[in-house]
């Protein structure tokens, strides 16, 4: 990076950081009653006025839900559902173009291989991952259009994907903007526009597990401990993989019986191994289950398609109380696979 490209991000980014700080300074004051009556003075420049002071709030963190109600309550629920999606697509394409320009090529340079997989497995599912974030309200936001910005998805997937997603919590914010000024006008039918509005919200928490159950096989299923000790005693094909270090395979925590142990930091290099073992399903064991969880990514993205989770891992393995769970510890001599 020459001096000039060099110079001109640092601006950028102190200047950024200079407004979003004087934002937060002064947070209190940006509230809705405030913000509806600056942009409704402005007459027939309002709706303009809205959608870029909705992108620019959401470029420098400001609370988006104050433009969301603001919206509803100066521009009803059509034509204010229409702006403030406009706006908040608009400026969540803004902050993921600032990120990317920024710093980008210099994060990717920088990055472990954990973080590495994590962000190659976001790019994979590109659109779908953006989708799935921006239905999930408790996700921040404005952070998110930022770290997205870091990654390789296509800048058009982003945006379609941001725009659909982003519709149904729009029109929920835009409807109780819509219903609080009704109340305050005195309309007692607007109760029922503000319940329709929680409800709706409500309803998006739950759509990302119902579009992963939709998905069916694209993702990992989980595996309980029972349900493995009992398939182990079937003598159902399966390969328990243990993707703990050697050191802790062999710990106090030790393993299950038949367990193959391939470290999750080698799983990438050691796949043509296992490639023999995809037609039967593959079940990842750790000490809980956060490290199988992130082989279970990697090796879904090798299209290897019965990847199972113990949930729990060796935790919950070790706490059945059963006698028969099989879990005898194995020979010290023993070395592991």
């Amino acid at each position: 990076m020459n001096n000039a490209a060099f110079i001109s991000r640092l601006l950028l980014v102190l200047s950024l950081m200079a407004a979003a700080l004087l934002i937060a300074v002064n947070r209190d004051r940006l509230d809705v009653a405030g913000v509806e009556q600056m942009i409704g003075d402005l007459g027939a420049w309002a709706p303009a006025a809205h959608v870029l002071l909705f992108a620019i709030g959401t470029v420098l963190f400001a609370p988006g839900a104050v433009f969301g109600l603001v919206g509803g309550g100066l521009f009803g629920p059509v034509w204010g559902t229409l702006l403030n999606l406009v706006g908040a697509t608009l400026g969540a394409t803004c902050s993921f173009l600032v990120a990317r320009y920024i710093a980008a090529d210099w994060v990717r340079t920088r990055t472990g291989p954990r973080l590495q997989r994590l962000m190659t497995g976001v790019e994979a599912e590109g659109w779908r991952f953006v989708a799935l974030m921006r239905l999930v309200p408790l996700v921040p936001f404005n952070l998110l259009n930022y770290a997205l910005g870091l990654t390789h998805i296509s800048l058009s997937h982003y945006v379609l994907a941001s725009l659909i997603a982003m519709a149904p919590g729009t029109l929920a914010f835009t409807w109780l903007g819509y219903a609080g000024r009704r109340a305050l006008d005195g309309d007692t039918s607007a109760i029922r526009y503000g319940l329709l509005a929680l409800g709706l919200l409500a309803a998006i928490a739950f759509v990302p597990r119902l579009v992963g159950r939709f998905r069916g096989g694209s993702g990992p299923s989980w595996i309980g401990v029972e349900e493995l000790q009992r398939l182990k005693e079937d003598e159902a094909p399966m390969t328990i993989l243990d993707v703990r270090s050697a050191s802790d395979f062999a710990g106090p925590l030790n393993r299950i019986p038949g367990a193959r142990n391939i470290p999750l930091g080698e799983i990438e290099h050691r796949l043509g191994e296992l490639e023999v073992l995809a037609d039967n399903p593959i079940v990842l064991v750790c000490r809980a289950q956060a490290m199988s969880s992130e082989a279970a990514a990697i090796l879904m993205a090798a299209d290897f398609k019965d990847v199972r989770v113990l949930r729990g891992g060796m935790v919950a393995w070790n706490a059945m109380e059963s006698p028969a769970t099989g879990n005898e510890r194995a020979p010290a001599k023993e070395v592991a696979r």
